[in-house]
């Protein structure tokens, strides 16, 4: 695939991402009172936002490191496979440990948002 083909179905999909938020957003629309919502945020109390803002955080920098760490050991893994089949069980074993990670975040996430 050459680098604008790519580059085209990128935003390609960009764009029909956007197209179904717009479409789901009229689709499903949210009914607020806006005297409520004012007079929530006017009393100060963030604890609850601090705390969602905590448990997508734990969520995502566990995301963001098993995706890093699955992008250099599934490579080296794949490139030991193909010198060596029969290494095969070890190399995505090195995979299934790093993908661990994402599961150790989303159980920090449930956690934190436990004391909720």
């Amino acid at each position: 695939m050459t680098s604008y083909a790519f580059q085209k179905k990128v935003r390609m999909t960009f764009v029909m991402m956007l197209i179904l938020l717009a479409v789901s957003a009229f689709a499903f629309p949210v009914e607020l009172n806006a005297a409520e919502v004012v007079s929530e945020v006017k009393g100060g109390d963030y604890t609850t936002a601090l705390v969602c803002f905590a448990a997508a955080l734990a969520f995502a920098c566990g995301a963001f490191g098993a995706g890093m760490a699955i992008s250099k050991v599934g490579s080296a893994a794949m490139g030991a496979i193909s010198e060596r089949p029969e290494i095969a069980t070890n190399a995505l074993i090195f995979i299934a440990l790093a993908e661990g990670l994402v599961v150790f975040g989303f159980i920090t996430a449930l956690m934190i948002l436990g004391k909720v």
